[in-house]
């Protein structure tokens, strides 16, 4: 788990809208017509202030909120951005250099929701068009507690951003606001190596979180004990 606060003088970008209905032309990518709102790539002239680098997305640091990374072993790993009860599970993906995955993976989706015995519809919001619904927390199916979400997606060139959020920001505008502000202000950063579509993009711990765990296991280690050269220790793995 990550926690930063912003600094003071730091440049803070204004709220992005929320609206529910047909997004014009220009909004329909979430940027609008003179590019001045992101998600971004990293070739981009994006807004300089400070982020957390997890590899392929570079998270803007927010008074109030959490950054962790996750692991699990049907969903992969992802970047959680949590503020107390509320949290976004953030997701880059590589994408064709022509075409658009956001249409098709929305599809997908909505059809995996009802399955399982939830239920959704589309709205638009910023960045287009989004997913909102419920979806079952148990394995009791729709017979069980149902949960609020929210899907959000970006296409970006050669990459796909996915934004999951959960909790009261689903139905509460302003916290919702706090969290569209952030999603449009991830950078992702998708490399020049080849990828199949939809392959996600590597997440790795910051270098801050590393040292810091790095420094953990040695100070666990008692004063008196000397290290064996020929046994392997700690060691830290990234997830790629």
């Amino acid at each position: 788990m990550l926690r930063r606060r912003r600094r003071e003088g730091e440049d803070h970008q204004p709220g992005l809208r929320d609206d529910i209905g047909s997004p014009s032309p220009s909004e329909s990518n979430g940027r609008g017509s003179n590019g001045a709102s992101g998600p971004w790539d990293s070739a981009d002239d994006y807004p300089v202030h400070e982020r957390i680098d997890c590899g392929s997305l570079l998270i803007p640091v927010r008074e109030g909120f959490e950054v962790q990374i996750n692991v699990a072993e049907e969903q992969g790993t992802w970047v959680a951005v949590v503020q107390e009860e509320s949290g976004m599970q953030l997701q880059a993906f590589a994408a064709p250099r022509s075409g658009e995955l956001w249409d098709e993976v929305r599809n997908e989706i909505a059809e995996n929701i009802a399955e399982s015995g939830g239920s959704c519809h589309v709205v638009y919001g910023k960045f287009g068009a989004e997913l909102a619904g419920e979806v079952p927390i148990s394995a009791e199916g729709p017979a069980g507690p149902l949960q609020a979400v929210r899907f959000l997606g970006y296409d970006g060139p050669r990459w796909f951003l996915r934004g999951v959020i959960s909790g009261p920001a689903v139905m509460d505008e302003a916290l919702a606001t706090e969290f569209n502000e952030l999603f449009g202000d991830v950078v992702v950063v998708r490399g020049d190596y080849p990828a199949p579509p939809r392959e996600q993009l590597d997440i790795r711990l910051p270098e801050e979180a590393r040292q810091a765990m790095e420094e953990q296991m040695m100070s666990d280690q008692p004063d008196w004990m000397l290290a064996d050269p020929f046994t392997r220790g700690p060691e830290i793995t990234e997830t790629r």
